[in-house]
């Protein structure tokens, strides 16, 4: 009988392909990483064939000859990427410009100095930041010939990561989940498809996006030659709602944070529709049978990221797992500080223009100050959007934590600590791939419901207690605020 699920899990820096027993063990992984391109500064792209090609080589490694014991796909995907490709041929027509990408910030300021910012996050939910796609269609349709003249021909189509993969996947299906539609700038909150008064204010032509469609259910087909079987796709969501459903947080404030290659929090919300104060930002979680939940999300630009800057870019670290080591060797960061503006700084400042510092070096600080306090930039970002949420109304009670860099225990009770809240973190820490197992297996059939699906699949987890003192934490967030004042 087919009850596995096989997951795409295509993220910023590489792409994976796992399968997923019923009770949510990982039983087979394949990962390739992704080309990063930086062709100016503030840029970043990725090669969308590039993307198709390793996925589906790693999907054909875990599949391998028995396609038959795979019930379903399930996709997740790093969020707000554009992929710009000729709906005929199916072939990209430019490089897919990465969430990362700050090219369009002028673009954004000019829309906010004609008065668009508050109109258009009270019907998406969203700021006016280069972060989001639709101010990325828009550049392509301005600057590049072929994505133009596609246009012109009808032949466009644009899509987030999800709606690539399904489009190569199925041979032609145009198909975009509501979370992941969600962070476009293109979707009112309460719409059920793309909004033709938001399309015609960025200058998108409708007719070149993709249907929007529930998050789980019976959404295209795989063809046979992809993967050795006819294969229903299943499950959609953007990494981050993914993630939130991996961790099971289902019920009205159940609160979730994923360290990857960036650091977004999102809350549970209901069927609320979310409204901030506090430049946090409304999104869908997921949607069943046409019906939304509702999540209330702040978002980082860089997390992990900056560890594989430290690593990469200025060779102060030879593996990222050493951070955690020269952390513990020391009992403080000795007065360093960084803040990691490397892609602007997000919420709940929304500073595009803003750039990476670090302060407080003197002749003591060597590569464990930097490396610690590379880790205490974590909690300190953190700690600005919980105090956003409870802002908002939307107070913190405990976290939940996942994602690559949440494997460091170090970091997880500095989390606690800084916070002066109970941190949780999973056992499975992969919980962005965990959710879109869930997903596809509601929407295959397999689980009745979310609910089911997350008691059936979720494994245990560890506790982070908060031991920090009160003014050992102040002294810590007055020298990051300060920081924080020259990014």
């Amino acid at each position: 009988m087919a009850d596995s699920i096989l997951v795409l899990d295509a993220g910023t820096t590489s792409t994976r392909a796992m399968i997923f027993a019923p009770d949510g063990t990982m039983e087979a992984v394949s990962q390739a990483e992704i080309t990063q391109y930086y062709p100016r500064p503030g840029w970043v792209e990725h090669d969308a064939q590039e993307i198709w090609d390793k996925t589906l080589s790693c999907a054909r490694d875990v599949v391998g000859n028995e396609p038959g014991r795979i019930a379903a796909i399930g996709i997740t995907n790093q969020r707000e990427t554009v992929v710009a490709w000729d709906r005929n041929s199916g072939e990209p027509l430019a490089r897919a410009i990465v969430w990362q990408d700050r090219r369009t910030a002028g673009f954004c300021a000019d829309m906010k100095s004609y008065g668009h910012e508050d109109g258009v996050q009270k019907r998406t939910g969203l700021l006016l930041d280069p972060y989001f796609s639709g101010t990325k269609m828009r550049w392509m349709l301005d600057n590049d010939e072929a994505v133009r003249t596609a246009s012109q021909r009808g032949d466009l189509a644009f899509g987030t990561v999800e709606s690539w993969l399904v489009h190569k996947l199925s041979g032609g299906t145009h198909a975009s989940d509501a979370s992941n539609a969600s962070r476009t700038l293109l979707l009112a909150l309460d719409g059920a498809q793309f909004d033709e008064e938001l399309c015609e204010l960025f200058g998108v032509p409708s007719a070149s996006l993709p249907q929007v469609v529930d998050t789980h259910g019976r959404i295209a087909t795989a063809r046979a030659e992809c993967l050795g079987a006819e294969i229903q796709i299943c499950g959609l969501a953007g990494d981050q709602q993914s993630a939130t459903i991996g961790q099971g947080c289902l019920a009205f404030g159940d609160t979730k944070a994923t360290y990857g290659t960036g650091a977004f929090v999102l809350t549970n919300k209901g069927r609320d529709i979310p409204r901030s104060d506090n430049r946090l930002l409304g999104t869908v979680l997921y949607q069943e049978a046409g019906e939304r939940t509702y999540a209330i999300e702040g978002a980082c630009f860089v997390a992990g990221s900056l560890v594989q800057y430290l690593r990469d870019q200025l060779g102060l670290i030879g593996s990222a797992a050493e951070t955690e080591e020269l952390a513990r060797s020391i009992e403080s960061s000795g007065e360093v500080v960084i803040v990691p503006a490397l892609a602007g700084l997000g919420a709940p400042h929304w500073k595009p223009d803003a750039r990476g510092v670090i302060s407080g070096l003197s002749f003591a600080s060597g590569r464990a100050e930097i490396a610690r306090a590379a880790l205490e930039a974590m909690a300190h970002q953190t700690h600005d959007l919980a105090s956003a949420f409870a802002a908002d109304g939307a107070p913190w009670t405990r976290l939940r934590i996942d994602g690559g860099m949440s494997a460091n225990d170090w970091m997880a009770q500095d989390l606690a600590d800084i916070l002066d809240l109970e941190v949780e973190r999973p056992d499975f820490i992969e919980t962005t791939a965990l959710g879109a197992a869930i997903l596809a297996a509601v929407g295959a059939g397999l689980q009745p419901s979310l609910d089911a699906a997350a008691k059936a699949m979720r494994g245990g987890g560890r506790s982070f207690a908060p031991a920090m003192t009160a003014d050992v934490r102040e002294a810590r967030l007055q020298r990051y605020a300060k920081a924080l004042g020259a990014a």
